[in-house]
């Protein structure tokens, strides 16, 4: 696997074969035994649990708000959550169900009238709404079980993860207050038939948000709350560390180098702050670019390590400072080295 994969000069004929890349390091930075709560938010999950209360998490982008729905999971021994990912325009409805209208209407209109037509056809079922049909027993949800996404195999608990709340609609919270406090929706389209969820294994609903729009006291009320804070360095260390490992451990020149520049980008004037996973990505394109060097980050790099902030810096107007902070840190480096000697 040669690097760069993509160079100023394209070849002049077209590769005969598809270049071979490196797999996605997503999977790996986001691995469920590897995330690290801090104990406010063990206390918050903890505290959840017990009442039985829906979890909401705040706090800028990157600090792993969406990652606590799987590492609850994992810690539980339930399966991979069933994510709701809240869009602009979302609807109540659309946590529970989709229902395809207009297809159900179209087959009406071409069967035989005496052909009878099963509206549960066009039902599928979405995070919360399978996430209450799969506490019930199988007698209890024949009917709804062909919709359902999951392999239904018995009565089961889901952490389900309502993620971005923020960004619904304005009444989108307030249209869901009683359904998620009980834990139970409606079908009207089937007679307003009611589904509700055992207590025995009712689902465990993790919202997350970033504080783009405030939420309605009333919703407030229902949530157990806590905001993840950006983490300290002894954290960020640790949180490498296990993400990360081989040679980012704590002492190491290049992790060492590579805080100094992060915390300096973290504390300038910068649109866009960069936030632990991209801190991650940085650390991660850096031992990958230049692996033939302990460490990444030594005074004769500049120009090179310049090339990879992009993964870090995230604004047009922010690369010019992103650049000088990571020559005026080698810089300093330059000078305590001297210094030293």
């Amino acid at each position: 696997m040669n690097y760069p994969f993509y160079t100023p000069q394209p070849p002049l004929q077209r590769p005969t074969k598809p270049v071979a890349l490196p797999q996605s390091r997503r999977a790996s930075q986001i691995r469920p035994e590897a995330y690290l709560p801090d104990d406010g938010l063990v206390n918050a999950v903890n505290v959840a649990l017990l009442l039985g209360q829906p979890l909401l998490l705040t706090g800028e982008p990157g600090t792993g708000k969406t990652q606590l729905a799987y590492s609850l999971a994992y810690q539980l021994g339930l399966e991979q959550p069933p994510k709701f990912e809240t869009k602009s325009t979302s609807t109540a409805r659309d946590l529970f169900y989709f229902y395809d209208a207009l297809n159900h209407f179209r087959a009406i209109q071409t069967q035989l009238r005496e052909t009878a037509i099963d509206p549960l056809k066009y039902f599928t079922f979405n995070a919360l709404g399978e996430a209450i049909l799969l506490t019930q027993a199988a007698d209890q949800i024949q009917p709804f079980l062909p919709s359902l996404k999951s392999t239904y195999t018995g009565p089961c608990r889901s952490v389900v993860l309502l993620d971005e709340i923020d960004k619904a609609p304005r009444d989108f919270p307030n249209d869901i207050l009683n359904e998620v406090e009980n834990l139970y929706f409606r079908i009207p389209e089937l007679g307003n038939v009611e589904i509700k969820a055992d207590p025995n294994w009712s689902p465990i609903l993790v919202c997350t948000s970033n504080s783009e729009k405030h939420l309605p006291d009333a919703f407030l009320r229902r949530c157990i709350y806590y905001h993840i804070s950006f983490p300290d360095r002894e954290r960020l260390v640790k949180i490498v560390e296990t993400r990360l490992g081989d040679n980012l451990k704590q002492g190491s020149p290049f992790l060492n180098d590579a805080l100094d520049i992060f915390a300096q980008l973290r504390q300038a004037s910068l649109r866009k702050k960069p936030a632990t996973a991209e801190l991650l990505n940085w650390l991660q394109v850096l031992r990958d670019m230049f692996k033939e060097e302990e460490n990444p980050l030594a005074t004769n790099t500049l120009e090179r390590v310049k090339q990879t902030l992009s993964s870090l810096v995230k604004a047009e107007e922010d690369q010019e400072t992103a650049g000088r902070i990571v020559e005026g840190g080698l810089a300093k480096k330059v000078a305590k080295l001297s210094t030293e000697a």
